[in-house]
């Protein structure tokens, strides 16, 4: 067996383990810094807003020798201000997306994108996209979002109970808030693949969740009826048993997106994966964060609040006073015959206590000089 799968085997029998759910205040401040580090990058950088939901006009040439860095100034100077966005086509032809332009404004700037290019302006393909279709598939987005958290709550409170649908729901959040504030950060363009990429990064965050809270629900089946464990102690016991599990998945599911993202978007200049494989990249790391260090102690914080759970944690600790009690009795009675013996020993010339006295049981057991030879016979012939 591997090393890996020998530290996984261990920690599901629970012969090792680290305390997650001791050190929660570690983990909740860490994600409270993030948090904020992203809801300041949303708030200060906004959201890089594709032309699908500003709207705008995308230009399509052919095959030209300008390069894109060239041809976004371009393409700036000819819609006079308007931000655009240029990526290099496989063919070597370049796609160039100008937002909130309206039909007036891009017949010129397709004119002037010929003339710059020097390609000719028939060739030039423009495709528009009013503002009333980006606004609506923002809203179908947001409406898709809604009803994907109400249905997770629902699912959860069924098949677990409320404090657990609640810790998943607000891990939810924390993942979504570090993937928008990601992308504000680093400027990247939203668009419907960045949709696609949330909804899908919260599933998989939710199948990660879920997997620690079925080990979970099982492990404190009939709790109150036992005294061994405290609720906390058999949440950390979940997350140590299904840790290695979610390590792989998380790896697994990794190696593909980040290929996806630095060697298509950066290497092959494939810019328009970056909007998808970000919201992967970011939302699978941070799913797998949440479901270890958030989803699962707020679950054991909640769980711990109710009277059976303080009940149970009291009687916890009593067992465990009794018994280190009971541990430590046998030691003070040992120790004590031993002081009561000292006492009781005769003393020799010097006042000091004798051999039986010191523990030296074998010499007490040794007949006396005087008394040699008068036992009993051994039944040993000489």
């Amino acid at each position: 067996m591997s090393k890996l799968g020998n530290i996984g085997a261990r920690l599901y029998r629970g012969e090792v383990g680290y305390d997650f759910i001791g050190k929660r205040k570690i983990w909740y401040g860490i994600s409270i810094l993030i948090t904020i580090t992203a809801i300041v990058g949303l708030a200060v950088r906004g959201l890089n807003m594709g032309i699908e939901f500003s709207g705008g006009a995308v230009f399509t040439t052919p095959k030209t020798s300008v390069s894109a860095s060239e041809a976004e100034h371009r393409a700036e100077a000819a819609a006079e201000g308007h931000q655009a966005v240029v990526q290099k086509l496989g063919n070597g032809g370049l796609r160039i997306q100008i937002s909130e332009l309206d039909t007036q404004q891009s017949v010129p700037v397709q004119e002037a994108l010929a003339k710059d290019l020097n390609v000719p302006v028939k060739d030039i393909n423009t495709q528009l996209v009013g503002p009333s279709w980006g606004e609506e598939i923002a809203n179908k987005a947001w409406m898709g979002l809604g009803i994907f958290m109400i249905l997770v709550v629902i699912y959860l409170a069924i098949a677990f109970e409320w404090r657990m649908a609640l810790a998943a729901l607000i891990a939810l959040i924390h993942d979504l808030t570090i993937t928008v504030g990601v992308y504000a950060l680093v400027g990247f363009e939203v668009t419907p693949g960045t949709v696609i990429g949330l909804l899908t990064i919260l599933g998989y965050s939710l199948y990660d969740t879920v997997v620690v809270f079925d080990s979970l629900k099982e492990a404190s089946k009939d709790i109150g009826k036992q005294s061994r464990f405290t609720y906390s102690e058999l949440a950390n016991r979940s997350i140590n048993s299904t840790l290695v599990r979610s390590i792989n998945t998380t790896v697994v599911a990794l190696l593909p997106v980040a290929g996806l993202l630095f060697v298509g978007g950066g290497v092959l200049g494939a810019g328009m994966l970056n909007d998808i494989s970000l919201a992967l990249f970011v939302g699978l790391a941070a799913g797998a964060y949440s479901s270890i260090f958030i989803a699962t102690p707020l679950v054991a914080d909640l769980k711990e609040r109710d009277p059976a759970m303080k009940a149970l944690a009291k009687r916890v600790r009593a067992k465990r006073a009794a018994a280190a009690a009971k541990a430590d009795a046998p030691e003070q009675g040992e120790g004590a015959a031993a002081d009561a013996a000292d006492e009781d020993a005769p003393q020799d010339e010097d006042g000091d206590a004798a051999a039986a006295g010191s523990g030296m049981v074998g010499q007490r057991n040794q007949p006396s000089s005087r008394n040699r030879g008068r036992g009993r016979p051994s039944g040993k012939r000489r």
